[in-house]
């Protein structure tokens, strides 16, 4: 095969008290094998994506399956002609996918997985609601035929989305699907939590589907985003159209790219009046800085883009207090309206 860089989705829930433990030998044998990407551990679980070699590949897949904790462990593999990653990252979090509620356990009680093959008879039945679990400017690019967009910024808001749309009184079938269906392992889970009885997802996410569905009989519209360098893959799990803001990491499109708000590395229109003066500067030096190495034939990873990236973490961190503070706000809303 003449792409010769093998790109690997990964996921499984399952019980790791012992995680923190995993991570060194787990990092150590991605740097041996020189293979790039990012692995989350977590109690509940691993998930992430990793690129390499095909031995490389092989040899983290051996590790994995050295553990029996880690038995029907869900992959997902395409094939690039150049590293889409630049960076070998293994993070310990207290969610391996973050939606910030307690207890919802995909090893208890799940969806029903419906096989990609399976999935246009599914979603073309006139009474199954399809709701796509992506962010925003995911959906923006691609998303299936007649999908209801919940409009939400981060998975973290999806269960206020489902408590202000949804209702098992009315809506008797729910089918959710996502990029490679990890966030649809708990989506369908808080659904059944919720009282919802017939939920679907598809098994494998819409990557799977893109693999194993005909182009010509596909209900798929557009490309999917996927989260490393290729920014979007087509229907043939090639890279896409679309190009990213290295600020914002959006995609955008080379008409975007001749917007007046669009400066390479520093801003986009989805994010330039988000950022400030400060922002901006910092991101012109990192642009700067980022072109001297390329020059010189190195990679730029140094003082600057760390700064960016505590930067980034303390903006999710101001998010996510930002939607927590809503949801609170929006409970006594309902409580006083209800009393």
């Amino acid at each position: 095969m003449s792409n010769e860089v093998v790109v690997c989705a990964l996921y499984k829930f399952a019980v790791l008290n012992d995680y923190k433990d995993l991570r060194q030998p787990l990092l150590n044998l991605m740097l041996g094998k020189d293979v790039h990407g990012t692995l989350l551990l977590a109690r509940e679980g691993i998930n992430g994506t990793i690129a390499g070699s095909r031995e490389g590949i092989d040899a983290v897949k051996a590790w994995i399956a050295s553990d029996e904790r880690f038995d029907g462990i869900d992959y997902k593999e395409s094939f690039v002609d150049i590293q889409p990653f630049k960076r070998t990252k293994v993070k310990l979090k207290k969610e391996i996918v973050t939606m910030g509620v307690e207890g919802i356990d995909p090893k208890r009680v799940v969806g029903t997985y419906v096989d990609p093959k399976e999935w246009n008879d599914l979603i073309s039945d006139p009474e199954v609601l399809l709701i796509d679990t992506r962010n925003q400017y995911e959906v923006e690019i691609g998303t299936f035929k007649n999908a209801v967009n919940p409009s939400t910024d981060t998975f973290r808001e999806f269960p206020e989305y489902v408590k202000e749309n949804l209702d098992p009184s009315k809506h008797k079938k729910v089918a959710m699907f996502c990029t490679g269906g990890i966030r649809c392992e708990k989506s369908t889970a808080y659904l059944k939590e919720q009282g919802f009885d017939e939920v679907y997802h598809l098994k494998g996410g819409i990557l799977k589907y893109l693999e194993d569905v005909p182009e010509e009989q596909s209900l798929w519209h557009g490309e999917c985003f996927v989260f490393d360098d290729r920014v979007t893959v087509n229907h043939r799990l090639e890279r896409g159209d679309y190009d990213q803001c290295h600020a914002c990491r959006r995609p955008i499109t080379e008409e975007d790219k001749q917007r007046p708000e669009y400066e390479q590395g520093v801003s986009c229109h989805q994010c330039i009046d988000s950022l400030t003066e400060e922002q901006k500067a910092r991101f012109k030096e990192r642009e700067r800085q980022m072109r001297l190495a390329e020059e010189r034939g190195e990679v730029h990873v140094g003082g600057e883009a760390a700064r960016i990236i505590a930067e980034r973490k303390a903006r999710k961190k101001a998010e996510r207090e930002a939607q927590a503070r809503k949801s609170l706000e929006g409970e006594k809303a309902r409580k006083t309206a209800s009393a």
